[in-house]
């Protein structure tokens, strides 16, 4: 009797055929547009403990009605009691501290209020009544745009609004007081008053301006992307085109099919090999992207330490992505997609900086790779190597994700081979494929 198993109806006629792709690509672009557009939507109202410096160098003066006055010290007292301490970070510094921090990275801008700040004002005051020009007094915001374009701008507007408001408020007590003190019968002229209801002039500069040809300060971010990519992708054509090299896939060249014969080989072994490769790629890939940056007319300081980094990023982040596709198989390029780029993306704190996105941004911040490379390549090409502005900082979480990479891809291949899942067509999987196969 024959025990043949009739074949079942062609797979494109199953439902699952067709809904599996469409709901699996449907979940993962929502996810996408979900953090993509959530992130930028708004960036003043998801403001939290955004990083601003306030230098007050005012040593005060004797106003013209006889008191003694430190506006400096007023101004930088209504700046801190104007700005919500849950959604701005104000570091009242000294200049040098406040210096430092811009060429750190720690702040988006500083505000310096000079040390004859109530001088001026007082000579302001005093010439109101006199013909001729006088100087008004100057408060310099300093911003960082090194530290992010948009966070610079943000830090401005958050300034210009806070003086906007001391302005105002100096120059309606100035008004008031130089009226009360002029001759009777003598009226302020209209150049005066106006002069007096504004006296502060707010200058806002940048502290270190970046050179031509980088991108308004997007060039770190876009040469990050180009790292992270090149582990991800990288490692999904050199994980396909190895196992087709050593007969564990197929290779399709247009209209041909070719299936070598499988290597036995461990996964272990199969894995280092693809390292090995990543290894290779990240080195070749890191100097292409030097050159072609040269060739572009990028400013690129630093340029062995960048290689040497590149390289660095693009092989941890495709080892680990190896790993994560040795460890679940075919899932893990669901998982590498979402863990490299989908998360990775909104949570780089480049385009819009983290203290303005949402919270789950800053979290995902905390380990997710494009953040950590960001970090490092951003203080190679925009703060002159230095490891305090975010080098360490990314150049030990780099080196983290690269050892977890290794451990777990090389622990749970081993594994997999004590326990002889070996990368082979079983005999019971294959009557399942012959079960299904198009009648």
């Amino acid at each position: 009797m024959s025990t043949e198993i009739a074949p079942r109806p062609s797979a494109f006629r199953r439902p699952l055929t067709w809904a599996a792709p469409v709901v699996v690509v449907s979940v993962l672009m929502s996810l996408l547009a979900a953090l993509y557009l959530g992130g930028v939507a708004d960036p003043q109202k998801n403001l939290r403990h955004f990083p601003l410096a306030l230098v007050q160098n005012d040593e005060g003066d004797v106003l013209p009605n006889g008191q003694q006055a430190n506006l400096g010290a007023s101004i930088a007292d209504g700046i801190e009691k104007g700005l919500d301490a849950d959604r701005f970070d104000l570091r009242v510094v000294g200049i040098a501290q406040a210096q430092e921090m811009l060429a750190n990275g720690d702040v988006y801008a500083a505000v310096v209020i000079p040390s004859d700040f109530t001088k001026r004002v007082t000579v302001l005051a005093e010439a109101a009544a006199v013909p001729g020009d006088v100087e008004k007094p100057i408060v310099t915001v300093m911003t960082n745009p090194r530290a992010g374009t948009l966070g610079s701008t943000l830090a401005s507007t958050v300034a210009d609004r806070a003086l906007a408001e001391a302005n105002s408020t100096v120059g309606s007590q100035l008004v008031d007081q130089v009226t009360a003190d002029l001759p009777e019968g003598t009226v302020l002229t209209g150049t005066a008053a106006i002069t007096l209801a504004q006296p502060i002039d707010v200058v806002v500069a940048p502290y270190d301006p970046l050179p031509d040809g980088t991108g308004l300060g997007l060039s770190a971010f876009y040469y990050a992307l180009l790292l992270v990519l090149a582990g991800f992708t990288g490692a999904t054509i050199a994980n396909a085109l190895v196992d087709g090299a050593i007969g564990y896939l197929p290779l399709e060249y247009g209209p041909f099919f070719r299936q070598k014969p499988a290597v036995p080989v461990s996964r272990l072994r199969t894995l280092v090999a693809k390292w090995l490769t990543m290894v290779v790629v990240g080195a070749v890939v890191s100097g292409l992207y030097l050159a072609i940056a040269a060739a572009l007319g990028m400013p690129t300081p630093h340029a062995l330490l960048l290689w040497l980094y590149g390289a660095l990023a693009i092989s941890a982040v495709g080892i680990t992505a190896m790993s994560v596709v040795a460890v679940l198989g075919t899932p893990g390029l669901v998982i590498n997609l979402v863990l490299f780029v989908i998360l990775g993306l909104p949570s780089a704190g480049a385009t819009i900086p983290l203290e303005a996105t949402p919270r789950l941004f800053g979290f995902l911040a905390t380990f997710e790779p494009m953040h950590q490379v960001y970090l490092a390549v951003r203080a190679i090409l925009y703060f002159d190597g230095r490891w305090s502005a975010g080098l360490a900082h990314g150049l030990t979480m780099t080196l983290i994700g690269l050892a977890l990479g290794l451990v777990v891809g090389a622990a749970v291949a081993a594994l997999y081979d004590r326990r002889g899942r070996r990368r082979a067509v079983t005999p019971r999987s294959a009557r399942r494929e012959a079960v299904g196969t198009d009648g």
